[in-house]
């Protein structure tokens, strides 16, 4: 009997929550052997799955199968985290990139100009996937 990935994922501490977990394989967020997962899809040791967070590409291969939340010290027995260092070094470059400047003294930005800010950074982050 296997284990279905949102609830690895959540058990190795990748996502929070189980339901986070299962929202991201929805998304297309999760895949393996270049193929999108469903939540449901069954956890076997070996097999490597790439998890997208922002802009980077978290490489994990599955060491042991685990049903169960466990704590940070246990997670290597059970996952190891193959990511690329390049993937890695993208978590460094976007603060170095982007630098919104705003006049002293104009307060919060209004409901517009954040969703000018979130296109913006959207375009940024994502430029990867349209290609």
């Amino acid at each position: 009997m296997g284990v279905r990935i949102d609830k690895w994922l959540w058990a190795v501490r990748v996502f929070k929550t189980r339901s986070e977990a299962a929202e991201a394989c929805k998304n297309g967020r999760v895949t393996c052997g270049g193929g999108g997962v469903k939540p449901s899809h069954e956890v076997r040791p070996g097999e490597i799955f790439v998890v997208r967070k922002g802009a980077v590409y978290y490489h994990y291969k599955v060491l042991a199968e685990i049903g169960s939340r466990q704590p940070a010290k246990l997670v290597p027995d059970y996952m190891l985290n193959v990511t690329p260092q390049s993937e890695l070094d993208k978590l460094n470059a976007p603060r170095e990139t982007i630098f919104m400047m705003r006049e002293r003294g104009t307060g919060r930005p209004t409901k517009k100009e954040r969703r000018q800010i979130d296109s913006l950074l959207d375009e940024f982050y994502f430029a990867d996937d349209e290609e």
